[in-house]
């Protein structure tokens, strides 16, 4: 392991308007590097809940006496729920192919599952716990590049799951999927998400170090885009940042299940994958606690209450607002929601798209800032001070660590890719 100094690019947000990125502060991290990329490895039966190291240092068990996300739902885009899972019976309700081939509930790689058990699932059976075991899962199916290439896939899947999400009774749309490319169609289905009073979380995705390209749906200004943290607190070396990033979530070293055969779980990284269904359940949780707040409102207390070393006033690139901590409102009763009809993320009032279903595509072109462009891999969350001197979510301390993965951790496709 060998230290190095790097700079942790920090930009400011007046008003917190994510398309403004303004300034640097510097900082100084140490780097470690693993040995990444070999074969997955199954958990072994009943080790799966020891493995989901974020629910103790989230205080799970805490904020579910207090809620567990009862009366909300989240709408999963993802490749599909398999709702017969140990953790996940009763959990699933209706939702949407938009391959045109198959069923919501086909999973045809098991991604979609494990992302829907992230966020509700009971662990019963052994199974992976949810953050927000409250919560009912409404399951949107798309297509990967390689189902694209065995199927006839119908085109524009992403955007009509977008909107049929939208237009389902869910609160909040999670989706760890992401492509290279911005469509028009998606841009406007993002846009629509949001004049209906939808949270829509999605990665940031996970090629870092390989072209640190801006993903889609992540970096549309009406998506949260969320990064991955580690155990320390540090962000992910694979995560991805610049302007897309809002948020930073538990996404290291986070169990799964191994294929669409359903028959164990593997160790390995969840990626952004992970940290956005984490921070969807995190959502899940303040919203069920406070059910007369818009979406506007429990976003802005999602980031007022991030674990950050920085001023409220600035956005790093790498973990945007900070780390999220939803018992720091939900066990303290900290962050101030503020103006209702405001978002946060663009401190404009959502467009009125009430009178049309179908609003009319959009730009393709990105509104959010440009990429940092400062070079560096990685940027350390740092230390912050405890709420109420308690150890709500990830607050870490001392001398900070980023891990630097290997590139080929995670599969990547063509067009599109599960984050």
């Amino acid at each position: 392991m060998t230290a190095e100094t790097g700079q942790a690019v920090k930009t400011k947000r007046p008003h917190m308007v994510r398309r403004r990125m303004l300034g640097t502060l510097a900082g100084v991290g140490a780097w470690s590097v693993l040995v990444a990329g070999m074969a997955p490895v199954a958990v072994a039966d009943g080790d799966v809940r020891s493995k989901q190291w974020y629910l103790d240092v989230m205080r799970a068990e805490d904020m579910w006496k207090v809620t567990t996300g009862e009366g909300i739902k989240v709408a999963v885009i993802d490749t599909g729920v398999n709702p017969s899972t140990p953790s996940l019976k009763g959990q699933v309700l209706k939702g949407f192919d938009a391959t045109g081939i198959g069923k919501e509930t086909d999973d045809y790689k098991g991604h979609g599952t494990t992302m829907a058990e992230l966020i509700a699932g009971t662990g019963k059976g052994g199974g992976l716990q949810g953050l927000a075991p409250g919560v009912k899962i409404i399951p949107m199916r798309i297509s990967n590049t390689d189902f694209q290439n065995k199927n006839p896939v119908k085109a524009g899947d992403a955007e009509d799951a977008i909107r049929a999400a939208v237009d389902s009774d869910a609160q909040i749309i999670s989706m760890s999927f992401g492509s290279d490319y911005s469509a028009s169609e998606e841009r406007a289905a993002a846009k629509y998400a949001e004049s209906k009073g939808k949270l829509f979380f999605a990665a940031a995705g996970n090629n870092a170090e390989n072209g640190n390209k801006r993903q889609y749906p992540a970096s549309y200004p009406n998506v949260i885009g969320v990064a991955s943290a580690d155990s320390k607190g540090t962000v992910s070396g694979y995560s991805q940042h610049g302007a897309s990033v809002d948020i930073a979530s538990p996404g290291n070293k986070i169990p799964r299940w191994c294929d669409n055969k359903f028959q164990g779980y593997c160790d390995g990284d969840g990626g952004t994958s992970a940290a956005t269904a984490i921070a969807s359940a995190s959502a899940a949780l303040l919203w069920s606690a406070h059910r007369d707040w818009t979406a506007n409102q429990v976003l802005r207390v999602l980031f007022e209450t991030a674990s950050r070393t920085w001023k409220d006033d600035e956005r790093s690139g790498y973990l945007g607002h900070g780390l999220i901590r939803p018992g720091v409102n939900i066990l303290h009763g900290k962050g101030d929601p503020g103006d209702p009809d405001i978002n946060p993320l663009t401190n404009e009032k959502a467009p009125d798209l009430s009178g049309s279903p179908t609003p009319s595509p959009a730009s393709s072109a990105s509104a959010k800032a440009p990429d940092d462009k400062s070079g560096d891999k990685a940027v350390v969350a740092g230390s912050a001070e405890k709420a109420d001197d308690s150890n709500t979510g990830l607050i870490i301390g001392g001398v900070a660590v980023v891990v630097v993965l290997a590139a080929g951790t995670l599969a990547v496709v063509r067009r599109r890719r599960s984050a």
